[in-house]
Order: structure tokens, then C-alpha cells, then sequence
């Protein structure tokens, strides 16, 4: 059996980024049933780093980890991670409210997100639809300029190099076909052999509570939903690369540029077991008639369409902390839609959690509104 003091389950985003922060305090060996890394959710990201998703826990995580993509450690990436590039988001008629929710939460989290005149909404994506114009137009929208473009692949490499460069190692196609605990200690059985530790990470994403079950631990009700991105090229005359992000506050599309090409999704969560997610032609159509009904584009040709799986808590906030009734567990999941732009807070979060290191102000949450099993949302207030 080989030993470690940390073993991870899960070689996506959340899993890596863990791994490489308790590699400077001991031996780490991160577990994948894939043959590659990040090969799910954490590889079929969109990939921004904004404040219009999730709730204040999770804003308040994107906030803080903004220092790290902004100035990685040295050697952790050969290229940027974040390339500022704000994002608008909209709303339509009746959902006023939301709109104001969502404008002073940003505001109060990020100090620059504001409201834009209509005008100006078109000036910067000339093809939106506005109220008045046609039904189902823009009614109100807000500019985030704290928002930016990141490097995922750069981003899940500088992790995994830098846990290799730290003495810890990812062992994949190495499914945690077995688990229990031992003499004080996890032994995971895998098609690679069996590996030990006292401690146990699971940051298996969609087959978090899949893991949990084979480890004798109560799963924590966490719900797998499938994503649907569609690629396509914009008309004729239309130059889209500096678009922004554009999404629906109330979930119900978003799009922005990728390279030459726009990307799009209908915003869609529908419910999935854990699977190697694929895109379904209804959801594909619904991403493409969503857009035309928002725009003046026309989609002419879906060129790339792929899906994912977000996983959920059930009160949407991610979990990171040692199971209360089961020694030496330590859930990390429930990153949803949020788990690249989170990833360097919810790892120190686990650094300090595991390694005993002081929990920093700087997270602007408290240990508990991460715990799992908490009774309560444990948000912290404005």
C-alpha cells in the first residue's frame, strides 16, 4: 500500500487546488477515475471569474481569491491567469427586484458594479434587443468591471505541476473502487493498488456522495445538474471579440465571445446522476432560440456543443470541512457553477481546516458557513 498523510479524491479544480496547498505541509496523493485530469465539470467550464452567480458566501470567496489570479505565485503559470473583461448582466420586465439584489450585493462586494443606461448597454453589445423594441427585450442592466477572463487550463496545470513540484503526486485511471478506515487510517483500493492516509478528501464533484456511500459516510444530498454550452459564429459584419459576458440575472442565458466565435447557453439545470455529461438537442435548441429572442442574431449553425455537470448543496453554498461524525472525512464539493473562480479561497479554506493554519480574515467568511451538515446558511452580513 502506498501511504500519504493526505489522499484526494477527485483530480478537478477543487481537488488540485487543495492538494497543492497541504502539499507544503506533507505528503499528498490525489486519486481520478479518469485518464485525465479536470476531465469533466472543471474541463468544460466558460471559465470567468465574475460576481453574478452564486450567493454572498460564494462572492465573498470569488472576491478574495481575485489577489491570487491577479499574482499567482511565481513560477505557478507560464502565462496570465485573468485578463480583465467585464461582464453585464441583465434583466427583463417583472424582475426589477432581482435586479436591485443583485446590483447592491455586487456593489457592496466588488465597490465598481453599477447600473448602465440602456443606451450604453447597446453601445457596448449592439445587438441586444431592449424593451420597448420587442417583447422580452432588456429592461435594466448592470456593468461589472471587476470581472475577467481566466485561463482554466493554465490555471488546473499551475495546480498540478506545483503539487508535483512540492513532492505529491495524481495517480489516474484510479477509481476509489473501495474505501474504508482502518487502524486510524483511510485505505482507498483503486485499479492502481491500494494508497492510505488519515485523512481523506473528497472532492469527487458530481460523485461526491457516491464516494461518501463507499467510505460508510452519509452523503450530504447533493444534486448533479447538466449545463448546456453551444458554440456559433456571429453574422456577417459583426465583430464580437470584446463583448462582454452577458447573462441573464435571472438565469436565463448567457453569452460572450471565444476567440472568433460566440459561446451560449440557456442557462438550463436539469437534473443528472452522476455521468459523462453530453449536450441534448433540446437544450441545444433552447440555447440558440434564447439568444434570438434577447438579440438580433440569428444562430445559423451550432459548430460546437458540449455539457456539463454544476453540483449543488442544498442550499447552494460549496462545502468545505471534516464530516462531524466520521474521523478523518473532509468534504470538498458543492462548487456548482463557481468552482474555478473559488478555487484558490476554498483551498486555503482546506489548508486551514486540515493543516491548522490560522483561518485568515482576509476569506470573509467564517469556518462554519462552510461546514457540513450546517443547520443554517451561515452567511455572513453585508
Amino acid at each position: 500500500m502506498t501511504g500519504a498523510d493526505v489522499l484526494v479524491v477527485g483530480a478537478g479544480i477543487a481537488g488540485l487546488s487543495a492538494a497543492w496547498r497541504l502539499a507544503a505541509h506533507g505528503r499528498v496523493i490525489v486519486l481520478d477515475r479518469e485518464s485525465s485530469l479536470a476531465y469533466h465539470s472543471s474541463g468544460r467550464s466558460a471559465t470567468y471569474y465574475h460576481f453574478g452567480i452564486g450567493n454572498r458566501v460564494v462572492r465573498l470567496l470569488t472576491r478574495c481569491s481575485g489577489a491570487f489570479f491577479a499574482a499567482p505565485p511565481p513560477g505557478f503559470a507560464d502565462s496570465v491567469l485573468a485578463s480583465p473583461a467585464p461582464a453585464m448582466m441583465v434583466v427583463r420586465d417583472g424582475q426589477d427586484a432581482l435586479f436591485e439584489q443583485n446590483l447592491a450585493e455586487m456593489a457592496s462586494i466588488t465597490g465598481t458594479a453599477h447600473e448602465i443606461a440602456l443606451d450604453a448597454a447597446r453601445a457596448i453589445v449592439p445587438v441586444l434587443k431592449l424593451a420597448g423594441e420587442a417583447e422580452g427585450g432588456i429592461t435594466r442592466a448592470l456593468l461589472d468591471p471587476a470581472a475577467a477572463r481566466l485561463d482554466g487550463h493554465a490555471l488546473l496545470m499551475g495546480y498540478a505541476r506545483g503539487l508535483r513540484q512540492r513532492g505529491g503526486s495524481v495517480v489516474t485511471s484510479a477509481e476509489a473502487t473501495a474505501i474504508e478506515r482502518r487502524n486510524s487510517e483511510w485505505v482507498v483500493r483503486t485499479p492502481q493498488g491500494d494508497f492510505g492516509a488519515p485523512v481523506l478528501i473528497d472532492a469527487a464533484g458530481a460523485w461526491a456522495d457516491e464516494v461518501a456511500l463507499r467510505a460508510g459516510v452519509a452523503p450530504l444530498g447533493l444534486a448533479p445538474l447538466r449545463r448546456t454550452i453551444i458554440a456559433f459564429d456571429p453574422p456577417g459584419g459583426i465583430d464580437a471579440h470584446a463583448w462582454p459576458l452577458v447573462r441573464s440575472l435571472a438565469n436565463e442565458f448567457y453569452f460572450l465571445p471565444e476567440g472568433r466565435r460566440l459561446l451560449a447557453s440557456p442557462a438550463d439545470e436539469t437534473p443528472s446522476p452522476p455521468c459523462d455529461a453530453q449536450a441534448d438537442e433540446y437544450d441545444v435548441a433552447l440555447a440558440a432560440w434564447r439568444i434570438e429572442e434577447v438579440t438580433t442574431m440569428s444562430v445559423r449553425r451550432v459548430t460546437h456543443k458540449w455539457a456539463g455537470l454544476r453540483t449543488f448543496t442544498p442550499d447552494r453554498t460549496p462545502v468545505a470541512g471534516f464530516d462531524p461524525d466520521v474521523e478523518g472525512f473532509f468534504w470538498l464539493a458543492g462548487q456548482g457553477g463557481y468552482g474555478l473562480q473559488t478555487a484558490p479561497s476554498m483551498a486555503q479554506a482546506c489548508e486551514c481546516l486540515i493543516a491548522g493554519v490560522s483561518w485568515p480574515e482576509s476569506l470573509g467568511v467564517p469556518p462554519e458557513a462552510l461546514a457540513p451538515r450546517r443547520r443554517s446558511q451561515g452567511l455572513p452580513s453585508p
